[in-house]
């Protein structure tokens, strides 16, 4: 699956595929992860709505997606690689439509250019308490970036060859606001290393993409 030809082949089975659920993101959390998701009662916590995108799109006829590193702040996922996303906000009409408006303020991508194909598995988020919504979708063009500069550090454009690759998955050790010294599963894309929630929810992706197009 290397030709954005061969991605939008794949759209309509993606879109009546059956989700691999929290089994394939739990691949990619740490040991911490899965016990705070065990004993998470998210009926107590409440939790706070955001949404994120993993947009595709066409680059020298390859398929290709959008990371962001966040800029270094004090909050909790502070300089992470992840996917353009945000908060939900009250005029939102749902989730989707977060996962657009907030990729079109972070990344600069029109939301008339960004084609919603499915929803991924919602992810509880146990250090900042809240429950993300990944979406999947498509623009058929490569789209003219353009980072929100308080939200965004850089734009990363990786090929989704990249993701389908077993070989990229490693282990790395890590500190950060709230865990010490802590071994986590991540991708790595050349010299750059995505883990956490980010990778949890990719997995799911990587997991249909694989079985649709083994």
């Amino acid at each position: 699956m290397t030709t954005f030809e061969d991605f939008l082949k794949l759209v309509p089975k993606l879109r009546d595929s059956t989700l691999p659920g929290l089994s394939a993101q739990l691949e990619m959390a740490a040991v911490e992860r899965l016990e705070e998701l065990q004993e998470a009662s998210l009926k107590n916590r409440q939790p706070k709505q955001a949404s994120v995108m993993f947009l595709v799109y066409e680059r020298d006829k390859k398929s290709y997606f959008v990371l962001i590193e966040r800029v270094k702040s004090t909050g909790k996922h502070s300089g992470q690689i992840a996917f353009p996303g945000g908060r939900s906000e009250k005029t939102d009409p749902d989730h989707a439509f977060t996962a657009l408006r907030e990729t079109y303020e972070e990344v600069g991508v029109p939301i008339e250019q960004q084609e919603v194909v499915m929803a991924g598995t919602p992810l509880y988020i146990p250090p900042s308490n809240y429950m993300v919504h990944s979406y999947l979708a498509f623009a058929k063009a490569r789209p003219t970036f353009t980072p929100q500069k308080s939200e965004v550090n850089r734009i990363i454009e990786v090929p989704l060859s990249h993701l389908i690759d077993d070989s990229i998955i490693s282990a790395v050790t890590l500190s950060t606001s709230y865990m010490s010294d802590v071994k986590v599963p991540c991708f790595e894309f050349n010299e750059m290393i995505v883990w956490g929630a980010t990778a949890m929810m990719l997995n799911e992706y990587k997991h249909m993409l694989k079985n649709l197009n083994p």
